[in-house]
């Protein structure tokens, strides 16, 4: 590759597809949905089916041979039979400025990411039982992934879509990292991040002192030994939450 195009590759930070536009001959560009450090995120539309899709185009220079799209797109079909878990569909090629650029097409999901979602609620928090639902949702979906091998690597709202409410929450995860092979202290650190998501929801530190007992019990005060001594994975608290003895 040659130096210019090399530095071509650096200097794309941006994709800025507006609406209508078609790539790879067969989608038309809907909304961007996105962006992160890797990439950005379109919802489009397959001209054939009318089937919506989102598509996930890599900044080349941060996707050095496909190192990271390649990672992603493994990582997506190994977790494939986890409800939590967008599908991914395939890998395409476009143009963008004569520059080949890499992009995941995945099933697009509606819904509300969980920080919109909650900050509609009356003080930006949730009823206690709504809480221990939606942790519960969260920690099921988690399990999955882990029984897998796997790990998310950076659990917060911004990357959990709210997709349906009914009996329970039905949740999907975003943004997986993907850049190292599972170990246990990835899988520990998914399991206190869920509980801070739980103690945030909850109303926080401002909120805590007032919490019943069962959910102090859950949360630990946050202190990540207390946590990992309680609940030795995603397992082991989907079993407490499912026998907690409310008082």
């Amino acid at each position: 590759m040659s130096r210019t195009l090399i530095n071509k590759y650096r200097h794309i930070e941006t994709f800025d597809l507006m609406p209508g536009r078609i790539i790879a001959k067969k989608y038309e560009v809907v909304s961007k949905l996105g962006s992160g450090w890797e990439g950005e995120v379109y919802k489009i539309r397959e001209l054939n089916t009318n089937i919506e899709r989102a598509a996930k185009l890599f900044f080349p220079g941060r996707n050095t041979r496909n190192k990271a799209s390649n990672a992603y797109a493994k990582k997506l079909h190994t977790l494939r039979d986890c409800p939590i878990v967008i599908q991914y569909h395939t890998h395409e090629t476009i143009l963008y400025r004569k520059l080949p650029i890499t992009v995941l097409i995945s099933e697009y999901v509606e819904g509300d990411l969980l920080s919109d979602y909650l900050a509609r609620f009356p003080g930006k928090r949730m009823h206690l039982f709504q809480g221990i639902h939606l942790l519960h949702a969260l920690t099921a979906g988690l399990e999955c992934i882990h029984h897998h091998g796997e790990y998310h690597g950076d659990l917060h709202p911004e990357n959990i879509i709210v997709s349906r409410l009914g009996l329970t929450y039905e949740l999907k995860l975003l943004d997986f990292f993907h850049w190292s092979r599972a170990r246990r202290e990835n899988m520990n650190d998914d399991l206190c991040d869920l509980i801070r998501i739980f103690y945030d929801a909850l109303g926080g530190r401002a909120r805590y002192s007032r919490q019943p007992k069962e959910v102090k019990e859950i949360c630990c005060g946050l202190k990540r030994s207390l946590i990992l001594k309680k609940f030795r994975n995603a397992g082991a608290l989907r079993t407490h939450l499912e026998n907690v003895v409310w008082s």
